[in-house]
């Protein structure tokens, strides 16, 4: 078994069983093994950033990682926008990127780059395999990895030789990694915050937005009388008949700020601090109203659903 079947019959093990791809001559051996692994779904994109955004989109409604199959430094360069995108929006991504054969690199061909250095910006994981004995377990640490929690895009370099070479051994799937409990004395403090009689809301971002969360979240809403709010760009919105639609914090800061104006606490569900997308002569960057205080409940590691269920 070569070092690219090794690496693909683990993706599948470990649960990602698409690869969004715009390959080239270093990934030949990578798509010649997906013949042999026909539970991998390949799809053909013919630029970089399609590829890269069609495996945005698929993990954040798959909820797990898709995978991306992209050609070398510039390839990775053309996909960087949709990638950027996951980052922001902890997107679970298994981003494989080839290279040319490991002793090819001296030679500073046309193509060759440093690839660490472009994925770097967008990668929370990054790993170069260095060896076809080593494809699988890579792969099944890239996939950890991705999953978080929070979600992130996990890079992995394959040079051409460690696909071709015999010597792969498919690896076995990590444990599934725990979300972080909440502190009792947590919940407690932002429980009386809400109770405090002050105006209050809850922004709500990444998977607090998702169907469970956002029920939950409604309740607490309901018993404490604070605002639901979500940030402005979230990674998925649960809708259909009887979830709540939280209101969506305005992009132009003007606009922000006025529907936080009397606000006196602001708590984070899995969410950051309200801020500008661009700095503006004498505007704020920070959108929190003068005298309001932001409480974190929950970040993305955290246990999001157990969390608002215990403040319900």
């Amino acid at each position: 078994m070569n070092g690219a079947n090794a690496l693909i019959r683990t993706l599948v093990d470990c649960g990602v069983d698409a690869c969004f791809m715009n390959p080239g001559t270093s990934e030949m051996h990578f798509v010649a093994a997906l013949d042999t692994v026909p539970e991998m779904r390949g799809v053909l994109a013919l630029f970089e950033g399609v590829a890269t955004g069609a495996a945005d989109g698929y993990s954040r409604m798959k909820g797990r990682p898709g995978a991306t199959l992209l050609h070398l430094g510039p390839g990775l360069g053309n996909g960087l926008a949709n990638l950027h995108n996951a980052r922001k929006g902890a997107v679970p991504i298994v981003n494989i990127v080839g290279d040319h054969a490991t002793y090819h690199s001296r030679y500073d061909a046309q193509l060759q780059s440093n690839i660490e250095t472009v994925a770097r910006n967008v990668s929370g994981w990054i790993r170069t395999c260095g060896a076809a004995a080593d494809a699988g377990h890579d792969a099944a640490d890239a996939v950890t990895a991705a999953m978080g929690p929070p979600g992130q895009v996990a890079t992995l370099i394959l040079p051409a030789d460690v696909c071709w070479l015999d010597g792969g051994v498919v690896a076995a799937p990590n444990p599934v990694p725990v979300p972080e409990p909440v502190s009792s004395a947590t919940v407690d403090e932002i429980a009386r915050t809400l109770r405090c009689g002050e105006p209050a809301a809850l922004l709500l971002g990444g998977s607090a937005l998702l169907e469970t969360p956002l029920l939950a979240a409604s309740r607490v809403a309901g018993k404490t009388g604070a605002q639901l709010l979500s940030e402005t760009f979230p990674r998925r919105v649960a809708r259909g008949a009887g979830l709540p639609m939280p209101t969506r914090i305005a992009y132009l800061g003007e606009f922000a700020m006025a529907q936080l104006e009397g606000i006196r606490h602001i708590v984070l569900v899995d969410a950051k601090s309200p801020v500008s997308f661009f700095a503006y002569p004498g505007k704020p960057s920070d959108l929190v109203p003068e005298g309001c205080e932001v409480h974190t409940l929950v970040t993305g590691a955290g246990d999001v659903v157990g969390t608002l269920e215990a403040l319900c």
